[in-house]
Parts: structure tokens; C-alpha cells; sequence
């Protein structure tokens, strides 16, 4: 049986896509960070990890791929789920009763505009969504709201007070699927993330997109990040879709050559819906 390591407990949207993507004959390894969650697909006692990479509404969580590129982990695959987002609490617990409301920060950010409407209540950083309605379950927390899933309302036995409370309807998480091994090549992958450095030489960048361009390469996301050891230097991480696997290996031979680094972080069937 595969184990697949999660951020986050059960009822959490990490184990969601961890069903989703592996199916339910899998052994879940829960962790609170990220972090551990890398260590363990380093270390090998995880076969594959889930990790949020980013969000339609909050953006890139830029640390997952500083720890995707420094553990030297493979992405193998990507999965995209509509995040909804429920405000939930103890049964016979409405709204006014709620002093706080307890979250991972993403899901905070991604319902910031539904509390300007509640001034009074404070919103408090958490390590995990699924974590805090078992948390004010368990404990029987009654001033404490959490922003779960349905999933975890129903699993922990809390009252949704709100549904879909997401600044934006359509708020999806892009999650990629991470291993120490790389898969073996297949027909079916048509999408890559590559990180590559730069010379500040002017156009540098405009010639590894033009490379991208020529090859019918198609630029979906460009992130960059700074080299620590060097200030006002960065790497760019990229993910691109191709049609033809010969195109992607000539693009990739040119960008070698214009970069002053380049590494192939995973080639994997693209999702994108």
C-alpha cells in the first residue's frame, strides 16, 4: 500500500485531493507542516506528497518551492479542486456567539472580504483547517469559529453557520503530487516545471521566452525566487505545456545554453481543466 503524505489531518483539502488523485486504497501520513511533509518523501517514508503550490485568489506559496527545489524532489503530477470554503462551530453556536475564527492563513486570506462585514471578530492563523474544527470539537470550544471543509464539518460533528464564504466563487488550489524518484517517461506527459538562473545581461529573459515561443512551448505560470547566497540574483520557476515532446527537448537543450543554471523540477500529464 502507497503512503501518501499530507499537509494537514483528515478532512483537510490535502487528503482530499490525496483520495481524489490516488484513490482510497492508500496509507495517509498527516503532517502539520510543510516541511515535514517534504522531509518524509525525502527520507522515503512517504512514497508521494501533496503540496498546495498556489491559489486563483492568494497566489503562489512561494516556501513549497523553495523545499521542492532544495530537497531535490520530483513533481509527478498536478491536481486543481475548487476550493470552498465553509465558516463553521459547534452546534447551537450562531454567529454572534463567535469572538474568533481559527484558519490556515490561506483560507484567511481567501475569505478576507466576508469579515470586513464582522469587525468584531478576530481572525487567528492556524497550522491546519481540518485541524482547528477538531480542535474546537474535541474541546467544545463554543466562541471559536473554524473555515473548514464540508468534509470536516461533517467528520469533527460542526454546524456550518455560513457556506461558501471565499471572496471569489470559482477560488481553485493547484496541488502537485511530489516523490524523490522521477516517473518514467509516458505518451500522456504534456506539461513540465523547469528552474532556471539568469545573467542580468539585458534580454536574458525575453530570450528564454522567445526559445519557448519558437518551440510552441506555452508559458501557463512564472514565479521567481531569490538566491539567498546572492543578493538581487533570482531563479525563475516555470510551468509549460507542450504538444510534442521533441519540441520540449530542443527548447530545453536552448535554455541550457542561456542559462547559467537550469534544472528539470518534473514532466507530468497537465490538468489544467
Amino acid at each position: 500500500m502507497r503512503k501518501i503524505g499530507i499537509q494537514g489531518i483528515k478532512g483537510s483539502y490535502h487528503d482530499q485531493v490525496a483520495k481524489e488523485y490516488f484513490g482510497d486504497a492508500v496509507e495517509i501520513n498527516e503532517f502539520l507542516s510543510f516541511d515535514e511533509l517534504a522531509d518524509s518523501v525525502f527520507i522515503g517514508s512517504s512514497d508521494f506528497g501533496i503540496m498546495a503550490i498556489e491559489n486563483s485568489i492568494a497566489g503562489s506559496i512561494i516556501p513549497n518551492y523553495a523545499l521542492i527545489d532544495n530537497l531535490n524532489l520530483n513533481i509527478v503530477g498536478e491536481c486543481f479542486v475548487n476550493i470552498n470554503h465553509q465558516l463553521m462551530a459547534l452546534p447551537g453556536v450562531d454567529l454572534n456567539d463567535i469572538e474568533t475564527v481559527s484558519s490556515h492563513p490561506m483560507a484567511l486570506l481567501q475569505c478576507k472580504k466576508f469579515f470586513k462585514d464582522f469587525p468584531k471578530i478576530s481572525l487567528i492563523e492556524a497550522r491546519d483547517t481540518a485541524g482547528e474544527a477538531k480542535r474546537i470539537s474535541e474541546n467544545k470550544i463554543k466562541n471559536v469559529g473554524a473555515i473548514a471543509s464540508v468534509e470536516a464539518s461533517k467528520l469533527y460533528e460542526l454546524n456550518i453557520i455560513h457556506k461558501n464564504i471565499q471572496t471569489i466563487e470559482k477560488n481553485e488550489t493547484r496541488f502537485v503530487i511530489v516523490s524523490k524518484q522521477r516517473m518514467s517517461s509516458s505518451e500522456d506527459f504534456d506539461k513540465a516545471s523547469i528552474k532556471f538562473s539568469l545573467s542580468h545581461k539585458t534580454g536574458s529573459l525575453a530570450s528564454v521566452l522567445t526559445i519557448l515561443r519558437d518551440y510552441n512551448l506555452n508559458l501557463t505560470k512564472i514565479q521567481s525566487l531569490p538566491i539567498i547566497e546572492f543578493p538581487w540574483k533570482y531563479s525563475f520557476f516555470i510551468d509549460t505545456t507542450f504538444n510534442d515532446m521533441n519540441d520540449f527537448n530542443n527548447a530545453i537543450e536552448l535554455i541550457g545554453h542561456k542559462s547559467e543554471s537550469l534544472k528539470l523540477l518534473g514532466i507530468y500529464k497537465n490538468r489544467m481543466k
